[in-house]
């Protein structure tokens, strides 16, 4: 059927008991023997719905109502939570949050790699409001109320939400966005400003600022004032992520700590650093007992990034080799090994995707190996790594999906058992699943 000839949605509102919850947080309801995706909605609830859209075999719908509420069920902390849709949990209870990305870790396992962990860990939890290191700000001045907005868009919606506060962001952004709207408004380029990114250390906090035009010195003027007032680094953007530039100071220093290994870490607002600081704390912590280093291993860190695992290992390990597809990250490792005086630590650029490139590096095989891939996953280098003889494989997955792909082409084809997996709980409110495991040789 056409889009022109399909027929509109029912107006009227619906009332339905919710069975189940997807794995991206709607409930689930049965009408007529279809299924229907009801956001906002906790199983075990009554509840009113109106539709947003209707499929072929299945439907979707907002909640606007509820009858009989779950004992799951909280109030959410942020004003905006029913619109934004920076986040799509914070009406179910923070632990019944983690028990249901457990449950998508251990279904996908199952259901997609046909594997099963030997043991489930405990999950790795910290605080559930204003976690949040990162994040990619929209901004946008909308003529017709005559508003600037700053935030995250709506849900099933390419607007940006009106939002004057956000719980889940650090606070002195998260609580300071009516600030930045009056400071955007302010501008000359109010119009040529479509996002601002956060990125913040321990202590400072990044604001790079993307540009369409040349600033005027009245706009510069203003950013630095910003800065200094509300004590942010501020940078330009007048292109892609290479032109970023610092505006003030002039030499910006951003840093985090993994006290426990006795490692800071230097970074550039658009490296990749983990979300939670909280989180990554505990994460190298557990990473590094599931290796469990003795002092005289070879260790490779695959993904490594500007060195968040490869450090800790080589406080513990006899040697360890970082590699990393983006050189300039491995430069940025190479530099966070020399500032804290490590030099049992060797970092490589490789575009580790190819499957015909050489690894040099790799010839002398690892007693241990930590994999810490993007969300399209490592299957070829896991079918690479399998031969290198190492006899426990670490691996920290932002997908369910691909990681149990990957699990499986370990399992089944290269003679390791999953010994241990569990979830961490890097985005509270959120659907995203965020887990670690131990593989050892059979």
């Amino acid at each position: 059927m056409s889009r022109r000839n399909r027929k509109p949605v029912p107006a009227e509102a619906v009332r339905a008991r919710i069975d189940s919850l997807t794995h991206d947080g709607r409930g689930v309801a049965h009408l007529d023997g279809k299924a229907v995706f009801v956001e906002g909605a906790l199983p075990g609830e009554e509840v009113m719905f109106i539709y947003v859209k209707q499929h072929k075999r299945y439907d979707e719908a907002v909640m606007t109502e509820v009858i009989d509420p779950s004992p799951e069920r909280v109030t959410p902390r942020c004003a905006h939570s029913s619109l934004c849709g920076g986040c799509s949990l914070q009406h179910l209870r923070a632990e019944s949050q983690i028990q249901m990305k457990e449950r998508v870790l251990l279904d996908g396992l199952r259901h997609l790699g046909d594997v099963t962990p030997e043991e489930v860990m405990p999950p790795l939890t910290g605080p559930h409001w204003g976690y949040r290191r990162r994040a990619r700000l929209g901004a946008k001045y909308v003529e017709k109320k005559q508003a600037m907005f700053v935030g995250f868009r709506e849900k099933r919606s390419a607007y940006l939400a009106d939002l004057s506060q956000c719980e889940v962001l650090h606070p002195k952004v998260g609580h300071q966005l009516l600030a930045l709207r009056e400071l955007l408004r302010g501008l000359d380029a109010y119009q040529r400003i479509p996002q601002v990114e956060v990125a913040a250390g321990d202590e400072k906090i990044g604001l790079v600022f993307r540009h369409l035009d040349p600033l005027s010195e009245h706009d510069l003027a203003a950013l630095r004032a910003f800065g200094e007032t509300h004590g942010f680094y501020i940078y330009l953007q007048a292109a892609g992520p290479d032109s970023v530039a610092p505006l003030w100071p002039s030499d910006p220093r951003l840093t985090y700590r993994l006290s426990e290994f006795d490692v800071e870490l230097e970074f550039l607002p658009t490296d990749f650093t983990q979300v939670n600081g909280d989180i990554n704390a505990a994460m190298a912590r557990r990473a590094l007992e599931l290796l469990d280093l003795r002092g005289d291993e070879r260790v490779l860190d695959l993904f490594c990034g500007i060195g968040n695992f490869t450090l800790p290992i080589a406080r513990r390990a006899a040697a360890v080799v970082g590699v990393e597809g983006d050189a300039q990250l491995v430069a940025r490792a190479r530099g966070n090994a020399n500032r804290n005086g490590i030099v049992n630590a060797e970092f490589h650029a490789a575009d580790l995707s190819d499957e015909t490139s050489m690894w040099p590096w790799a010839v002398p095989g690892f007693d241990k190996i930590l994999l810490d891939p993007p969300r399209t996953g490592a299957l070829e280098v896991v079918r690479r790594v399998a031969g290198l003889g190492a006899r426990r494989i670490v691996y920290v997955s932002c997908n369910p999906a691909t990681f149990a792909r990957d699990a499986a082409e370990l399992v089944r084809q290269h003679g390791y058992r999953l010994r241990k997996a569990g979830v961490m709980d890097m985005f509270p409110h959120t659907t995203h699943v965020e887990c670690i495991a131990l593989f050892e040789k059979k």
